[in-house]
């Protein structure tokens, strides 16, 4: 489908194939599942070297290597609990895109009549811009070290700044003086990829489906509000049923993508609350300028990445609710009694608005961000105590 292909280019170069469809039967393909297993493996042996460094930080009391290390072990859960909950729910998944595909409109008129173009740009210009800039964000971090070296020792020669690793993690040995060094910088390279790319894909994926279900709710609000009535009961009462067979359909969807997208999203909201709030408290100990950049660009990517979730649970919420006004509108006062009688039923089910829902905990909308916020504020005000002391 258009609006899942940036999604499932992301998702294809980690070894996820996302779902399948009639048209595009299941296959096996060797190197997707060597290519995913080895993404997993990597990232498991680099978040548990960073695991051992947090704990030998916080035990030699390096506060400040300890919240560093801190946001990079959310990132990489971040990523990997998304690309395994897409992995766990394929068949779901599969079933979800397949009943989009059903009611996907059909033939140019009935793309203009869903205005298909309009949501369809507005979703590729969002993917776009989003996987560049996360795109930049993770490379940023996978070559600064490198960048460093070449800038400040190589080429300025103001400095010597030794090989480094992109990301902190604990080792055995020394890694920095030998020929494991460009394994361990290719490992850690590759996880970071890995974990962006995950979180990218999956993002992506549920803007996808969000688009795709807001544009129904709207096409279904537009058509009951035009629609002309007479004193016919038997015309009104068949369109009324087709309108609440149509509703009924876009809130199964709405439930299947809250069982899919639920505990990755909750997850999500709450490592994200803490990532934000170590990369805060880094900004402000005093880091020189390129450093300053680094995570100025990684904070920007997180509050994006909330903020890109909450919007689209913001425009389901609103375009759910706004169904009941438009059966308001209709030209109802011309209509048979029992039509009105039946519409007052139809008018009060959209009333409970229908939520992106990050589990039963959890209903997502722009105001979740704002709470985000607030919690982010606390957990950074306490760590500059806790510094200060």
């Amino acid at each position: 489908m258009k609006f899942m292909k940036y999604a499932v280019l992301f998702y294809t170069s980690v070894g996820i194939e996302p779902y399948t469809i009639d048209s595009r039967p299941k296959k096996f393909r060797l190197w997707s599942y060597l290519l995913f297993w080895a993404n997993v493996i990597n990232l498991s042996f680099v978040v548990l070297g960073e695991i051992l460094y947090l704990g030998v930080a916080l035990f030699d009391g390096r506060f400040i290597d300890a919240v560093t290390v801190m946001s990079y072990i959310g990132f990489v859960i971040v990523g990997m609990s998304k690309m395994f909950f897409i992995w766990w729910k394929k068949a779901d998944l599969s079933k979800l895109v397949k009943e989009l595909e059903h009611i996907y409109p059909t033939g140019k008129a009935e793309e203009e009549e869903y205005r298909l173009d309009s949501y369809l740009r507005s979703c590729s210009r969002i993917s776009i811009t989003y996987a560049l800039l996360y795109s930049v964000l993770i490379w940023t971090f996978n070559l600064f070290s490198i960048m460093q070296f070449l800038v400040y020792e190589k080429w300025l020669k103001i400095r010597v700044v030794g090989q480094t690793l992109p990301y902190l993690m604990y080792l055995p040995w020394n890694g920095q003086e030998n020929w494991s060094y460009y394994v361990l910088l290719f490992l850690q390279n590759f996880a970071g990829y890995s974990s962006a790319t995950g979180q990218i894909s999956t993002d992506l994926l549920l803007c996808a489906l969000a688009t795709q279900v807001v544009m129904h709710f709207d096409y279904l609000a537009r058509l009951v509000e035009n629609q002309e009535l007479d004193d016919d009961w038997n015309r009104n009462s068949r369109f009324l049923a087709r309108a609440v067979q149509y509703h009924q359909r876009i809130l199964r969807l709405m439930d299947v993508l809250n069982d899919i997208f639920g505990i990755p999203l909750l997850l999500n909201f709450m490592v994200s609350t803490f990532v934000i709030c170590f990369v805060g408290f880094q900004m402000t100990v005093g880091v020189p300028p390129d450093i300053m950049l680094k995570l100025s660009l990684f904070l920007f990517s997180s509050l994006s990445q909330v903020y890109l979730i909450c919007h689209y649970g913001q425009m389901i919420a609103d375009a759910s609710s706004s169904l009941s006004i438009s059966a308001y509108k209709q030209n109802w006062h011309n209509a048979d009694i029992r039509y009105r009688r039946a519409l007052v039923f139809f008018i009060a089910r959209p009333q409970r608005t229908s939520y992106l829902q990050a589990t039963i905990y959890m209903n997502v909308t722009k105001s979740t961000m704002t709470s985000l916020l607030q919690v982010s504020y606390k957990f950074f005000a306490l760590l500059r105590t806790m510094y200060i002391k």
